[in-house]
């Protein structure tokens, strides 16, 4: 196991399932994952859910809330972005082009966020981390190991988050497709495919990737149930196998294995 104890500035160091069926929801993916759900109530009715893998908090979990259904939120996997400051990378926000959808606010004494929208429409949580740190294990089976952004701007995109969060934006001379990988710092932890791939109708969003010992496996077990594999296992030559599954309430994500 390999855990984390500390999130370098400008990465994915959360992520959070909103859905409309909590304990259905900690079924499929404690089967799927492995993960231990760790319940911590948030009122009379409420509560979030902690996954854990190896005792490392690895996701988490809650129900949306009536007025986010009356507003139509679908069920979705959020993630969140570490900074160093919340509220001076928040005030940044609308001078680069993006929105404040939830100006910054403390979330009890485990850290501080902001919920933002970027310019072309895709939604992301901005975390300053207090006692919690955010995931705290990677590279095994159930971990978050990669973002796609999706949108249909890609160039407000690379000028949105390389103004905010420093990220630069690269192409593979070998790779003839267009997809850009997003380097924070010295690692490589998402992409952004071209607009032509983002299907008419479907909105800007990032998709979260996470690790899999075995996509065909993991795949027909989500299927078994109840998951749409919105994209049956594929291979990309070179970097690896994966699938798109949307889980049996409608959240979208998808599962990677690497060729190396």
């Amino acid at each position: 196991m390999t855990h984390i104890d500390k999130h370098p500035a400008g990465s994915f160091c959360w992520i959070e399932l909103a859905t409309t069926d909590q304990t259905a929801a900690k079924n499929f993916y404690g089967a799927l994952f492995g993960w231990t759900p760790n319940d911590m109530p948030m009122g009379p009715s409420e509560f979030y859910t902690i996954w854990r893998l190896d005792g490392r908090d690895a996701a988490a979990g809650y129900t949306l809330r009536p007025d986010q259904v009356a507003q139509h939120v679908p069920p979705h996997w959020m993630l969140y972005i570490q900074v160093d400051a919340v509220d001076a990378s928040a005030g940044r926000v609308p001078g680069l082009g993006g929105k404040i959808i939830l100006p910054p606010f403390d979330v009890m004494d485990a850290g501080r966020m902001a919920v933002i929208q970027d310019p072309t429409g895709a939604y992301f949580c901005l975390w300053q981390p207090n006692k919690n740190a955010g995931i705290g294990i990677h590279s095994v089976h159930g971990t978050l190991c990669w973002g796609d952004l999706s949108t249909s701007d890609t160039d407000a995109a690379q000028k949105f988050y390389s103004g905010l969060l420093g990220w630069q934006f690269v192409s593979d001379e070998k790779d003839p497709s267009g997809y850009l990988h997003i380097k924070n710092g010295e690692h490589m932890i998402g992409g952004m495919p071209p607009s032509k791939y983002l299907q008419p109708g479907v909105p800007p969003h990032w998709l979260a990737y996470f690790l899999v010992d075995d996509v065909d496996a993991t795949a027909n077990k989500a299927k078994e149930m109840g998951a749409n594999l919105c994209m049956p296992p594929m291979t990309m030559e070179g970097v690896g196998r994966m699938s798109i599954i949307g889980d049996p309430q409608g959240a979208m994500f998808a599962i990677f294995k690497s060729a190396r």
